[in-house]
């Protein structure tokens, strides 16, 4: 059976087609879906960004409380000691002085040695040690509030200064605000807009690096609405094996450099102060000239009399220096002090130095008995 072939198509429709008529009326829907689908998505944009910020102004108060860090404080000062390079009468000079300074003012202390942490440490440099302690020290005292790490190296010189009236409260005026982290011209800056309500790490800069020598580290209560701890991760990514075996040229203080520059969950939580508040040398800081700029850089780091601390830095590296004779130096500025204070002298059980032979016969008795 043959069937008719459909009529053929003209080649000029008339202008008043069905098509174009659809095709418009297609377009015209189009258009109003996207309008429509904009609006909706303006709205719900609108909608997610008011939540958010009455969420982050209810919420956010909740977990970082007052403004400022008011009244007394849970703190615990952690030293580290090296019995392979320190003496017993030094290391009772530096615990009389921590303990004195704790009484007063309600703290504890944290006392360990870097054999405890030689496990864990090797074979890196026995100065990474400082990291575990912390890490201990916040497990020992879970309650406590702020931990301040100090080196064995340092002596506290002025005892009636309270961390909490020195640094603490007034910490918004102490800031220093969108510096270079790592002196003198690190592209990373402070950031300018930190609380003290929200700073959870507090140190400060000598001339050429972060004086991570004297620094305070702020211990978050596990609560519903703070589930993580921030000094445990801040440790916890310090302490990194890879940042251990990355053989940095001043081993854990040029890792915590990187660190806090190139880390800004770390940076966001750090603050810089003055040198001279917490962590004053015992030596000027010679002047640098800047081989781009030309100009010369100086810097306040020379201890006087008033300042919290003293720091023997590099006392153990150099020939020249005695660390034990420089520490009786201050021990003895501290007990004039203290008498002044107290109005009687402190009491201890440090004897005078002995003398150089019999020091260093007893250094090597414990080495014959080690061996």
């Amino acid at each position: 059976m043959h069937f008719a072939l459909p009529p053929r198509k003209t080649s000029h429709p008339p202008p008043y087609a069905r098509g174009n008529i659809s095709v418009s009326a297609t377009n015209r829907r189009r258009k109003q879906l996207q309008i429509l689908s904009y609006a909706v998505l303006g709205l719900l944009t609108f909608y997610l960004f008011l939540k958010l910020a009455l969420h982050s102004s209810s919420v956010g108060d909740h977990e970082d409380g007052p403004s400022k860090i008011e009244g007394h404080q849970d703190i615990v000062l952690v030293t580290v000691f090296d019995n392979e390079t320190m003496s017993e009468d030094y290391m009772k000079m530096v615990k009389v002085n921590r303990d004195d300074y704790a009484a007063r003012h309600g703290y504890q202390n944290f006392y360990t040695n870097t054999t405890a942490y030689a496990n864990l440490v090797h074979p890196s440099p026995s100065s990474w040690a400082m990291v575990p302690a912390l890490r201990h020290a916040l497990t020992e005292h879970l309650s406590s509030t702020f931990f301040w790490s100090l080196s064995a190296d340092a002596f506290i010189t002025n005892p009636s200064l309270s961390l909490e009236t020195h640094i603490l409260e007034p910490l918004e005026s102490l800031m220093l605000k969108d510096v270079p982290v790592v002196p003198p011209d690190s592209v990373i800056h402070t950031f300018s807009h930190l609380r003290p309500s929200r700073t959870h790490l507090i140190l400060s800069q000598d001339a050429d690096n972060l004086a991570h020598t004297s620094f305070i580290l702020r211990n978050t209560a596990f609560t519903p609405a703070t589930t993580d701890n921030w000094a445990h991760y801040f440790l916890d990514a310090w302490f990194d094996p890879l940042y251990r075996a990355y053989l940095f040229q001043k081993a854990e203080n040029h890792a915590f450099e990187h660190l806090v520059q190139w880390h800004p969950t770390i940076l966001a939580k750090l603050v810089l102060i003055e040198q001279r508040r917490f962590n004053s040398y015992n030596f000027a800081s010679p002047p640098v000239r800047d081989q781009v700029t030309g100009e010369t850089r100086t810097y306040d780091s020379m201890w006087q009399e008033g300042d919290l601390v003293v720091n023997l830095k590099g006392c153990r590296e150099s020939e020249k220096r005695d660390c034990e004779e420089e520490m009786r130096h201050y021990f003895s500025k501290w007990e004039q002090e203290v008498e002044r204070l107290d109005g009687k002298k402190p009491e201890h059980r440090v004897g005078p130095p002995k003398p150089k032979q019999q020091q260093v016969k007893e250094v090597k008795g414990k080495d014959s008995m080690g061996s």
